[in-house]
């Protein structure tokens, strides 16, 4: 029988390069939001729109303030910021 014995720092180690992983993907998915955002404002503009629809981004807000709490609305304006630049 042969028994592993995990110590704190080789499981700390394990969880941060998890946590690295995770961040990885979660800049990709940001990249790839920019990226549709810029094709909806880009439409919007030429069809004679805003590029901001303001309704919108209210409902961005909600959906992310209903799933995380009030830190998940400062994580919303931040990706707001992100994906469609500063008003």
């Amino acid at each position: 029988m042969t028994t592993t014995t995990t110590t704190p720092e080789a499981v700390i180690a394990d969880a941060r390069e998890r946590i690295d992983a995770i961040d990885d993907r979660i800049i990709g998915l940001i990249q790839e939001r920019a990226a549709v955002s810029a094709v909806v404002q880009q439409t919007r503009i030429a069809t004679g729109g805003r590029r901001v629809h303001l309704a919108r981004e209210m409902e961005v807000l909600h959906h992310f303030s209903e799933a995380l709490g009030k830190p998940g609305t400062s994580l919303a304006l931040t990706l707001l910021e992100l994906c469609r630049g500063r008003i």
